[in-house]
């Protein structure tokens, strides 16, 4: 997919050099990528259309100083999800594979803190068409009594699209009109998802059984093509009907294979049957054959509910579900609870006792419990009472009630959970109950145990031990704190010895931690509680970190260091040094901020750092004083601001501005060295003494001589009467000038990436390459193409078609240049159609050349049509030189210049272009090559500067 660039016109706040403080100006965006189209709405709203699944790139250009920070966000539109979880911050945003739910408003906003922020926004239109989906339903139903009996067919066609789909009905390949068939009716349903249209057959008759096309097109609209799905309807389409070989619920044992067989009984055509799950997809080691499903070897993570689809299009999908269901027991526990009645928390004779069971498993409701005494089973009677469902516990709980307890009760009751009939293996808690074996608990926090201290990311337990009670019970710990979790994530944390462990502890575990016995494996009475505080300890936190702080000379600088939270919160010690050494000052009061005082020297300057310490640690503040300056910003712009000068140099505006410019000594100029880039060589050293800055003033230097299309490393440092400040650099390159438009200074010469908004034409076969003598390919044919620009340089680009495999005779490619918009120049007095001369140089050497040649595209604001006409052809070899053409056109209305290159019969064909202009008026015949550079006078209008005229305006007016 070839991306092509289309520059979005927009009002740019103008500067004037110099002077004035740069807020943000009005936001302006320029995008690339392959757009379908780019208009404005009724109120003026940029729209920007583009195909689903292409890569959208917008760039949002803001002109202020200091450079703006730029952050991206996006409205919903119609059928879209939320932008993403954070805004993106950068000047421009790319989405590879646009989604249709991507579409809506993005805005970017550019705030530097000064004035007002710039927000400018573009709405991007996603275009798709899905494959349409055609369903068919049928009705029978008795009219006239019961003479006969009429069947009705509905044809339903379905489709998801934007824009909005137009729908086509064939039978076999002649087009069903309604207005012409009363056995047909065409209609558009309510309270549909998508677009929908149905085909409606009334009375059916015998060429009514036929095969149906439903066709939907979006015509055309981003190249996307018409779909259709063609239905074979005969008298013997019936929906699916489908069967299942189990049950709606199949319970299995872990390890257990499972088959289930979705069996259609009815449809047809055949229906197409598919398996799914939920929650979740089908397990990895399913194995689906046809209409069966195969499960090898299941396990509990293979639970849920399958289900079974059948489709064939006619009525509506057949679906049968089967809950998958596989047995698992863990976590046996038990419970003792004395006489509720007479709220007791022992065993005592003559009262009730009761033992309960549970077991975690699934399914809960098929465990059977069986009770033994002393290895007995335990049957109903008078004094042992089993209720295989305790409705006073949690579901699923067996309890066994001891009434009037008596001697003979005391003894060890065994609890048994299985599964009857299953593989998978019964759990069995044994309890012994006697007078000395059941006591309630004692909950104890050892001696110094109530607070805990640790040093931040150390290791530490917090202790709460059941001393006393038989049988013991496990310990759970929670947070005291409302709402807080423990550090594992939970809300509870069960420990079997009562100690707690916990690993890296940082200040967000400190605080107050709860102990409680368990009701279960114990004595199901009131829960035993105590608490334990975690007091996490660490170095002092301080403000700043780290300060850059700039000064005059001789003047008094006060450095503090504030210590916001420390634990504890004593300081023991409180230290300055000046690059590395002690200071010697008294000591200072450690209940105070730390603050050191000094007159500013140059013989002090550096780094100084307040050393804070407490019991635990010691943390730092970091001051970087100086009397240096602060550094220059550079200006940020796109493009790069450049100026072509005679042959093939340029120049370039460096622009800046100086940050804080009264917080030092007074600035007297600044220095300025150009190196060529990627290479150490200096190339000029420019003393910029003179310029005094001021807050918020854009400073300017033009660096002239400069190479097409070098790029140079420039680097600019502040000075004072005492020192000079740092250096900042950054890398200036030729840009091809046309977002910045200067009217008759330019030929566009392809060294710029953007080739000066000249696009591929999507409908070619292939497209022209840019290149230069250093990025030609190695293994090149050596009798055709360029060796250089058309200026001579190897540095120097031009455009090309390669000629080689897999390119064959005949093989068109076409170069568009931007949209010119003609109504916004007026001809000659008399005239209707203003003249333009088309200028550029060409090489086609190659004893297989083909031919070159030159269309102009004029497009019809009236009925959105283009047509192109032949200006200008050229065929064969033409020498081993570059060569000018030269012409008059008088398009009729907003045209573009096409460059056609078709390949000849081989692969010595290459053909080239270079120096290409359009300007106002008609061509002058000049003999001299420096000619090229500057044609049609004052009027010109260069093609590297279209934006001159008014093309802002040229795209609404084509799609208005």
């Amino acid at each position: 997919m070839e991306l092509f660039w289309i520059l979005l016109s927009c009002c740019v706040c103008s500067l004037s050099r110099g002077q004035g403080v740069y807020a943000p100006a009005n936001a302006q965006i320029v995008h690339s990528g392959a757009a379908c189209n780019v208009n404005d709405d009724n109120i003026s709203e940029r729209i920007y259309t583009i195909k689903e699944g292409y890569t959208l790139v917008l760039q949002c250009i803001v002109k202020g100083h200091p450079r703006p920070q730029v952050r991206w966000t996006k409205t919903a539109g119609s059928a879209s999800d939320k932008f993403q979880e954070t805004s993106i911050y950068n000047e421009t945003l790319r989405i590879e594979g646009i989604q249709r739910v991507q579409g809506g408003r993005y805005y970017c906003k550019a705030d530097n803190g000064v004035g007002v922020a710039a927000i400018k926004s573009i709405r991007v239109d996603v275009q798709y068409l899905d494959t349409p989906v055609l369903t068919v339903h049928q009705t029978i139903s008795d009219v006239r009594g019961s003479y006969y009996q009429e069947k009705t067919v509905f044809l339903r066609c379905t489709v998801n699209s934007n824009p909005p789909a137009r729908f086509i009905w064939k039978r076999g390949n002649i087009l069903i009109e309604q207005s012409k068939d009363n056995g047909v009716d065409i209609y558009e349903p309510l309270y549909t998802q998508g677009e929908t249209k149905v085909l409606k057959l009334k009375n059916l008759r015998p060429k009514d059984f036929a095969d149906y096309t439903c066709q939907v097109s979006v015509r055309n609209v981003c190249n996307i093509e018409d779909k259709s799905v063609t239905f074979r309807l005969t008298n013997a389409t019936t929906p699916p009907v489908i069967r299942l070989s189990v049950n709606d619920t199949v319970v299995v044992d872990p390890g257990q294979d499972v088959l289930l067989n979705c069996e259609i009984i009815a449809g047809f055509p055949a229906p197409t049957v598919t398996w799914s799950r939920y929650p979740g997809p089908l397990p990895l080691s399913a194995q689906v054959r046809g209409p069966m499903l195969f499960l090898r070897a299941v396990t509990p993570a293979d639970a849920g509910f399958y289900n079974c689809s059948a489709v064939n299009n006619v009525g509506n999908p057949a679906r049968k579900n089967v809950n998958l269901i596989v047995r698992t027991m863990t976590n046996l526990t038990f419970q003792i609870t004395p006489d509720s009645n007479k709220d007791s928390e022992t065993i005592q004779m003559g009262r009730d006792l009761k033992l309960s069971c549970h077991v975690d498993a699934t399914p809960q409701d098929k465990v059977n419990y069986s009770w033994y005494k002393n290895s007995a089973p335990v049957f109903n009677s008078e004094s042992l009472i089993i209720l295989r469902s305790d409705p006073d516990m949690a579901p699923g709980t067996s309890s066994l009630e001891i009434i009037d307890m008596k001697f003979r009760d005391l003894a060890t009751y065994s609890c048994m959970a299985n599964f009857p009939g299953s593989r998978v293996p019964e759990l069995r808690v044994d309890v012994n109950i006697s007078q000395n074996g059941v006591s309630p608990p004692v909950l104890s926090v050892p001696p110094g145990g109530q607070v805990v201290s640790v040093q931040e990311g150390g290791n530490t337990e917090l202790v709460c031990l059941v001393v006393d009670g038989k049988p013991r019970p496990p310990v759970l710990w929670s947070r005291a704190e409302k709402d807080l979790l423990m550090p594992g994530g939970r809300s509870v944390t069960e420990t079997p010895d009562g100690r707690l462990r916990m690993r890296n502890v940082s200040r967000d575990m400190m605080g107050v931690y709860r102990c409680q016995t368990a009701p279960y494996n114990g004595l199901n009475i009131k829960r035993r509680e105590a608490q334990v505080q975690l007091n996490v300890q660490y170095p002092p936190i301080l403000d700043p970190v780290f300060q850059d702080l700039r000064s005059r000379n001789y003047q008094m600088v006060t450095l503090r260091c504030a210590v916001l939270r420390s634990n504890p919160p004593r300081l023991t010690d409180i230290r300055w040094f000046r690059n590395g050494e002690f200071i010697r000052i008294p000591m200072p009061d450690l209940k105070e901020t730390p603050e050191l005082q000094f007159k500013l020297e140059p013989r002090n300057n550096g780094s100084y750092e307040c050393r804070v310490s407490n019991s635990i640690g010691m943390s730092t503040c970091t001051f970087n004083v100086s009397t240096k300056p602060y550094n220059a910003e550079f200006y940020f712009d796109t493009p790069n601001p450049v100026r072509i000068q005679k042959g093939n140099n340029y120049s370039y505006n460096l622009q800046w501005t100086q940050r804080d410019p009264e917080a030092t000594d007074p600035i007297i100029g600044f220095w300025l060295i150009v190196r060529k880039n990627k290479q150490n060589v200096l190339l000029k050293q420019i003393d910029l003494r003179g310029k005094e800055p001021e807050k918020g003033v854009l400073m300017s230097h033009t660096i002239s001589d400069l190479k097409i299309p070098l790029a140079y490393e420039v680097r600019l440092a502040p000075i004072t009467t005492y020192c000079t400040g740092d250096y900042i650099s950054r890398t200036i390159q030729y840009s091809e000038p046309y977002t910045y438009p200067r009217p008759s200074d330019h030929v566009c010469g392809f060294e710029d990436e953007r080739i000066c908004g000249f696009s591929q034409d999507r409908s070619d076969v292939f497209d022209w390459t840019r290149q230069n003598h250093l990025t030609q390919n190695p293994k090149r044919s050596a009798n055709t193409g360029p060796e250089t620009d058309r200026s001579g340089t190897k540095e120097g680009y031009y455009m090309y078609i390669e000629a080689s495999r897999p390119r064959v005779q005949g093989d068109k490619a076409r170069l568009l240049s931007p949209l010119f918009n003609v109504t916004s120049v007026r001809g000659p007095k008399g005239s209707g159609r203003v003249p333009y001369c088309v200028s550029f140089y060409y090489h086609m050497k190659g004893k297989h050349i083909g031919t070159l040649n030159v269309l102009l595209r004029v497009r019809s604001i009236a009925s959105h049509t283009t047509v192109d006409s032949e200006v200008w052809t050229k065929s064969g070899h033409q020498g081993p030189d570059w060569k000018r053409a030269l012409f008059d056109v008088s398009p009729s209305g907003p045209f573009q210049i096409v460059f056609e290159g078709i390949r000849g019969p081989s692969f010595e064909g290459d053909i080239a272009i270079d120096d290409v202009s359009i300007t106002i008026g008609k061509c002058k015949q000049e003999n001299t090559v420096a000619s090229a550079v500057l044609i049609g006078g004052s009027h010109s209008l260069p093609l590297a500067s279209w934006l001159n005229f008014g093309l802002s305006c040229i795209l609404a007016l084509l799609y208005r």
